[in-house]
């Protein structure tokens, strides 16, 4: 069989009624993962969907792999499909490829940022959501006029992790489409100083609850793998979402959307002459503050990423190089 022969086979399978007379339908997710350059490996990616052991690699620029589960026997297997931007905030602009208007609807975004690094978290953190952010929303600026209905449902199902009577339904503003923030290297992190763990688990509380994201702290313990994991797996294949809630800074740190509270994570940790002092305009600019008082950033041009892998020796394609190198001249 040709590839379009086994491609409208596949296609009649999923629109032909199963042998009850109801209609299969495949699950079919879509989730970009990103963070810190060298944080985050694709060999996370494998770990939580598919339980390999393989030793972790770099990730190369945009990597893809995918994942499939059936529900039940003989039925159609359902599809999540994994994207990696590596190099952390130096390839930006890789993320309009795999975020599309055809697969928006069942996008989902998996931040992981590197707790042994407080210095380039908050720039990590803001440079990576914003620029998919904007992204998005030039999306759903499209759909709005092709087809609004598909904008609609979107911006509504932002709500989705929020109850209408949720004391801080006005107070925040949830990201675009789903988002879980990883904290890894927890083994690491939790050698800090207490007081040190107590700001960055609060200022990513604050930040995860204000995005409506969920939030997971992890490490190669294979019991902190398991939540990250059950995160993961109800983003691909819409397994049941946990119920359980650690905001105890003090341990690893689990907290699924719309579990939190302002409330609860508190005023940013400083004091009231100190923040009287600082300026800002909105509540997230004030955590920021705080947080790059204590932990000061590195700047953007430290976390770009100035090796060229197409020099990399390990590389090499004999015969593409040659004809590179012969554009070149």
């Amino acid at each position: 069989d040709t590839l379009w022969d086994l491609a409208i086979a596949e296609v009649e399978k999923r629109e032909n009624p199963d042998d009850n007379g109801k209609r299969v339908e495949v699950w079919e997710k879509s989730i970009l993962f990103m963070g810190n350059k060298n944080g985050v490996t694709l060999n996370t990616v494998r770990f939580c969907a598919f339980r390999t052991e393989e030793n972790p690699k770099p990730t190369l620029a945009l990597e893809y792999t995918f994942g499939r589960r059936a529900r039940r026997q003989n039925t159609p297997k359902d599809i999540a499909h994994f994207w990696e931007l590596g190099g952390g905030t130096s390839l930006l602009e890789l993320i309009r490829i795999p975020i599309t208007s055809n697969n928006i609807r069942s996008f989902a975004v998996v931040l992981v940022l590197d707790l042994s690094k407080p210095n380039e978290l908050w720039t990590t953190m803001e440079k990576l959501l914003q620029v998919t952010r904007n992204h998005i929303n030039k999306i759903l600026t499209k759909l709005e006029k092709t087809n609004p209905e598909v904008a609609t449902e979107i911006k509504q199902r932002m709500w989705n992790n929020l109850q209408r009577d949720h004391p801080d339904y006005e107070l925040v503003d949830p990201f675009p489409i789903p988002l879980v923030i990883i904290g890894s290297k927890y083994d690491i992190f939790h050698e800090f100083d207490s007081e040190m763990r107590k700001i960055i688990s609060k200022t990513l509380r604050f930040v995860s609850h204000f995005y409506g994201a969920s939030l997971v702290f992890t490490s190669k313990s294979e019991a902190l793998l398991l939540k990250a994991r059950g995160l993961i797996n109800h983003l691909a294949f819409g397994y049941d979402k946990s119920k359980s809630v650690s905001v105890d800074h003090s341990k690893p740190l689990f907290i699924p959307a719309g579990l939190d509270s302002l409330s609860q994570i508190g005023p940013p940790p400083a004091s009231d002459s100190d923040i009287g002092k600082m300026r800002a305009n909105t509540p997230l600019e004030l955590w920021k503050k705080v947080f790059e008082k204590t932990f000061p950033p590195k700047s953007f041009c430290d976390l770009q990423d100035t090796k060229d892998p197409a020099q990399d020796l390990k590389y090499a394609e004999y015969e593409v190089d040659v004809m590179r190198a012969q554009k070149n001249q």
